[in-house]
């Protein structure tokens, strides 16, 4: 598993760089003192699990995570215990207490495992595959490539198809580990598009690229996603 750390104490990174290193599946591959580093850094480098620390600098671990396009596994690690509860309401892994003890880090890094092996043994889905959805009781028997739009609803998903717009109980980011490599898009972090069914694309008064997609939902696309849209729109 490839990892980054985001944690603004050069001490505490050291630290944990030293607590992983026994975990020989484990690579730390890049490290950052500060949320928009850290952005960045996981933007470009696309790590399996992040260790965040949660009070940065600038913009706690909170806020960082609103920002991404490309979310990994978390595991928040922080000295103050009064936001475990949030911690799990953004689908954290797992909440670890400073200073970090070796049997809590093991148990963080077998959720870990556990995840990225099931993630790596599940077949990916191709525009014709079909999945069942129940929503309370109606039942759907769904095509890939009918599904406009899957919307994050915290720990669950919505799914806009035809007129019916059911929730699931998977995260946005389980899903999109299964979607084809073509024809889906990360609009932003809580909205992924079926590129077939964009009917308008336009400039907003912020300078944001705005879409419309055929069931008449209006996408706005955060800055990041905006340039890699029109490439993939590009001749």
């Amino acid at each position: 598993m490839q990892v980054v750390i985001v944690e603004d104490s050069r001490l505490a990174r050291l630290e944990l760089k030293e607590q992983l290193k026994p975990f020989a599946d484990i690579e730390v591959i890049g490290e950052a003192d500060n949320a928009e580093q850290g952005i960045t850094l996981i933007e470009q480098l696309q790590p399996d699990l992040l260790f965040l620390d949660i009070n940065l600098p600038g913009m706690d671990g909170f806020a960082m995570l609103e920002q991404l396009n490309y979310v990994p596994q978390v595991i928040f690690t922080t000295a103050y215990d009064q936001y475990a509860l949030k911690s799990f309401e953004v689908n954290a892994l797992d909440y670890l207490l400073k200073p970090i003890k070796t049997e809590r880090l093991q148990q963080a890094i077998n959720k870990a495992r556990l995840h990225v092996s099931t993630a790596e043994n599940t077949d990916k889905l191709t525009a014709d595959s079909r999945f069942f959805v129940k929503d309370g009781e109606q039942c759907w028997l769904v095509t890939l490539q009918q599904v406009q739009l899957f919307e994050s609803i915290g720990n669950y998903t919505r799914l806009y198809f035809e007129q019916h717009k059911p929730m699931i109980y998977k995260s946005l980011g389980q899903i999109e580990k299964r979607l084809p490599s073509h024809g889906f898009f990360r609009a932003n972090r809580s909205e992924l598009i079926n590129m077939q069914f964009v009917r308008q694309v336009e400039l907003a008064l912020n300078g944001n690229l705005m879409i419309t997609l055929d069931n008449g939902k209006i996408i706005e696309l955060s800055r990041r996603q905006a340039a890699e849209f029109k490439k993939r729109l590009s001749l």
